[in-house]
C-alpha cells in the first residue's frame, strides 16, 4: 500500500521501548509518527498534522494523557483520540471516555489484534467525520453561493456589504487561528439575505450608513429573526443560525437577543460579524482607518477587544499590500478589488466596493459596458504582485 494512502497515527509515550514496540506492530498498516513527550506531541499536531489518530499513554510526567488529548481536541477536533492505560487506571480512563474526550481506551499490555481493531475503528471514524464535514461545507457553500449570486443581482447594496464583511471575518479568523471559520463566513454572507424583504429606500439608507427612523430601526431589530426563518429549512445550518441570532449582541451582554450570554459565551462568529458589520457601516458614513476603529473602541462594552486589536493589526498589513489606482473599465482584471462603487451615470449601483474581480464578473462588466452608461475609469485595489500597473488591453 502506498504510504500516502495509509492513515497517519501519532503515538505518544514517555517510554521509548513502548513506542518502538507499537511502531513495529503498526507500520505495515499506518504511517506512524512518534513523540516521547506531550509537548512534542502538541507541536507535531500543529506542524505536521492532520493525524487521523493520536494514541497516548495515560501516565506521563508533567502532563497526563487525558490532559494531552483534551488539548489536542481543541487544536485538531477531527483527530480521533485513543488512551492507553494500566488496569489500575481504569476508573480515570472510563471518566475520560464518558466526558467525551476519548474515542477508545485500551489496557496495557494490549494484544496486537485488539490494538489493530481499535485503530481500524478510529481511522474509520476519522474518515467519516472528515468526509461528512467536507461534503457539508461543499454542499452548503455551493447552495448558498447560488443564493448570494441572486442577491448580487437583486440587491447589489446588500451583496456589497456581505462580501466586505465576509472578507473581514475571514481575515479575523486567520489572525486568531480559528480552526473552522466556514460557519462564520457563511453567516457573514447570509446576514444580509434579509435585505431582500426591505423597501429599496431603506436598503439605500443602510448601505450609506444613514440614520434610520424609529419604525425603520424596529424593522432592523427584527431582521436577524427574519434571516433565521429564511434559512430554517436548510439542514445542518444550526451553527450558522446561532451566529446570526447573536450578531446584534454586545460583548458586555446588552443588546438582542435577551439573555445572559456575554463575552466568550457569545459565539465567536457573532462577535466577529458584529464588529465587521459595524466597521463597514462607519466606513460607509465616510470614516476611514484609525477614525473608524477609534469609533468602535469608544463604544464601551460593545465589541470583543481581541477582535478590535486584530482589526488594528490587519489594517497595518493591508497598507503594505497592493496599491490603489484608476484603470479603464475594459482593463479590469481578475484578482483586482473594486475600491469604490461602480455606478451608472444615473446613480444606479452596479458593482459594490469590495467585490473581487472574478472571471464571471469580467463577463458581467463587458455586458454592463454594452448596456449601461458607466462612469469610467474605475478605482481598484491591485493585487500585491500587480502593484506597478495593470496589463494593457488585449
Amino acid at each position: 500500500m502506498a504510504e500516502s494512502n495509509r492513515p497517519r497515527i501519532l503515538l505518544v509515550d514517555d517510554e521509548p521501548q513502548v513506542l518502538d514496540a507499537l511502531q513495529r506492530q503498526l507500520r505495515r498498516n499506518y504511517e506512524v509518527t512518534l513523540a516521547a513527550e506531550p509537548k512534542v506531541a502538541l507541536r507535531l499536531v500543529v506542524t505536521q498534522g492532520p493525524f487521523a489518530v493520536v494514541v497516548s499513554d495515560l501516565r506521563m510526567p508533567i502532563m497526563d494523557g487525558v490532559t494531552l488529548l483534551h488539548l489536542i481536541r481543541q487544536s485538531a477536533p477531527d483527530t480521533v483520540r485513543v488512551l492507553l492505560t494500566g488496569n489500575a487506571d481504569l476508573e480515570a480512563a472510563m471518566a475520560a471516555v464518558n466526558e467525551g474526550n476519548i474515542f477508545r481506551f485500551l489496557t496495557k499490555p494490549c494484544p496486537t489484534l485488539a490494538l489493530l481493531r481499535a485503530l481500524e475503528a478510529s481511522a474509520e471514524q476519522y474518515r467519516l467525520v472528515t468526509a461528512e464535514r467536507v461534503l457539508l461545507e461543499q454542499t452548503l457553500r455551493g447552495g448558498l453561493k447560488t443564493l448570494t449570486d441572486i442577491l448580487a443581482l437583486v440587491n447589489p447594496e446588500a451583496f456589497g456589504r456581505a462580501i466586505r464583511v465576509r472578507k473581514r471575518v475571514r481575515e479575523l479568523a486567520s489572525a486568531e487561528g480559528i480552526a473552522d471559520p466556514w460557519q462564520a463566513e457563511i453567516a457573514a454572507m447570509m446576514a444580509q439575505i434579509g435585505w431582500v424583504t426591505l423597501p429599496q429606500e431603506m436598503t439605500s439608507k443602510l448601505y450609506r450608513g444613514a440614520a434610520l427612523s424609529d419604525s425603520e430601526q424596529a424593522i432592523m431589530d427584527k431582521l436577524p429573526a427574519v434571516t433565521e426563518q429564511l434559512l430554517a429549512n436548510i439542514p445542518r445550518l444550526e451553527p450558522v443560525r446561532e451566529i446570526l441570532r447573536y450578531q446584534g449582541k454586545h460583548y458586555d451582554g446588552h443588546g438582542l437577543p435577551d439573555g445572559p450570554a456575554c463575552g466568550g459565551s457569545i459565539p465567536w462568529g457573532a462577535r466577529a460579524l458584529k464588529a465587521a458589520t459595524d466597521l463597514d457601516v462607519l466606513e460607509a458614513q465616510g470614516l476611514q482607518g484609525t477614525m473608524a476603529l477609534d469609533s468602535l473602541r469608544a463604544r464601551t462594552g460593545w465589541y470583543d477587544p481581541v477582535i478590535l486589536d486584530a482589526f488594528e493589526k490587519l489594517r497595518g498589513e493591508q497598507q503594505r499590500n497592493g496599491g490603489v489606482m484608476h484603470v479603464p473599465l475594459h482593463q479590469v482584471q481578475t484578482g483586482m478589488i473594486f475600491a469604490e462603487d461602480v455606478k451608472a451615470r444615473s446613480g444606479l449601483l452596479l458593482i459594490a466596493r469590495g467585490q473581487e474581480v472574478t472571471p464571471s464578473l469580467v463577463q458581467r462588466i463587458k455586458n454592463l459596458a454594452l448596456t449601461s452608461k458607466i462612469s469610467d475609469p474605475v478605482l481598484v485595489i491591485l493585487p500585491p504582485q500587480s502593484a506597478v500597473a495593470p496589463a494593457a488591453k488585449p
